[in-house]
């Protein structure tokens, strides 16, 4: 008899996080951007032109940041795989 897989939703909680936060951060600094320069300058084509910077400017900014912090993880996640080898190799007793 099999048992049916347990679905556990904890591994998708990073980048779903990542994601709303990213799409939260994005829409609210591209409108402020929006806001002022349209309070400067009414012109249309100017104000789609610095909706558009601050997308792109906003998606690489997030990109970046998500990459550096992903790749820390790992770091983090590999030191401490290579300690817990260091551990069951001199004290695998306790380790155990």
């Amino acid at each position: 008899m099999h048992l049916p897989l347990e679905k556990h939703y904890v591994n998708r909680v990073g980048w779903l996080r990542a994601a709303v936060l990213g799409a939260n951060d994005g829409l609210l600094s591209t409108t402020s951007i929006v806001i002022g320069v349209a309070a400067a300058n009414p012109d249309r084509n100017t104000i789609v032109l610095a909706a558009l910077a601050g997308l792109i400017a906003g998606a690489m900014s997030m990109a970046a940041g998500e990459y550096v912090s992903v790749s820390s993880q790992e770091d983090t996640e590999k030191a401490d795989l290579l300690r817990e080898q260091k551990e069951l190799k001199e004290m695998p007793e306790l380790e155990l």
